[in-house]
């Protein structure tokens, strides 16, 4: 396999994973104030949504990448 068909295939199902998955959260856990040995803390959630049409873009990019090493490999 060449590098074109690798690329292909990692984007491709990169894009499948965003239409399954379009939205992902992360957490961040920071220190608020500290006296001692008592802490207090606050969590963040932050939200984020991949648009369908990156996913669409990405998947079409990635079949277009694979059909075209494996054109190459001709």
């Amino acid at each position: 396999m060449n590098a074109l068909t690798i690329s292909g295939t990692i984007l491709a199902a990169l894009g499948l994973l965003a239409f399954a998955i379009p939205v992902f959260t992360t957490r961040e856990t920071t220190d608020v104030a500290r006296i001692g040995d008592v802490k207090l803390q606050t969590t963040e959630n932050r939200y984020f949504v991949i648009p369908t049409a990156v996913s669409g873009g990405a998947l079409l990019l990635g079949i277009i990448l694979i059909g075209a090493g494996a054109y190459r490999r001709r």
